[in-house]
């Protein structure tokens, strides 16, 4: 059930921080550089997974991804998940940091929860491969060089798939990033 409604777990958290938004042109800068280097990492995720990226219902999986960002890290969609939650509350500054600090500490706890129904799919799905890939790329923390030998993308990438993918992402963050910036010309 976690994984199937983790698409929405996030909407309490972004309309306490647009009620209580108190941003400053400082907020707004610093939060959309984080919020735009969270997206790029999506961007580049989904790119290299295509739909299977959009999978909400169940998990399921037809191939083992390892390249792009997948190569670096084994999470990528959940790290650029956490960069816009991170984003978005330094935008706001909504009774800050406390809220942030909130909604990071839940999404840790919800994805922790996720990924560890993730990886038990994976190892019975791809076995030795999966674990092999275990050890070479660490769940949360980048490496500096890839963790594969092969560069290849399991699949030609298009710059308009992922934008399509992505589209309610972009949406959710367009509209929130417009209510926060309304908010600090209407009380400028």
């Amino acid at each position: 059930m976690l994984f199937r409604y983790r698409g929405y777990t996030p909407m309490p958290f972004l309309a306490i921080m647009v009620w209580f938004a108190e941003p400053t042109v400082l907020s707004l800068i610093a939060g959309l550089l984080i919020t735009v280097l969270g997206e790029a990492l999506r961007l580049w995720g989904v790119a290299v997974l295509g739909g299977e990226a959009r999978a909400t219902a169940a998990m399921g999986s037809t191939l083992l991804v390892t390249t792009g960002p997948f190569a670096y890290v084994r999470n990528p969609l959940y790290i650029g998940n956490m960069l816009l939650y991170t984003g978005i509350g330094v935008m706001s500054l909504a009774l800050f940091p406390w809220l942030l600090v909130a909604a990071l500490c839940w999404f840790s706890i919800q994805y922790a929860l996720i990924i560890s129904l993730e990886e038990e799919f994976l190892r019975e799905r791809f076995g030795k491969d999966y674990e092999a890939y275990q050890r070479r790329v660490r769940r949360f923390i980048p490496r500096l060089r890839p963790g594969n030998a092969s560069h290849a993308l399991p699949r030609g990438i298009t710059a308009r798939e992922p934008l399509g993918f992505e589209r309610r992402t972009l949406q959710a963050i367009g509209a929130v990033v417009a209510m926060l910036v309304a908010i600090f010309v209407v009380r400028g």
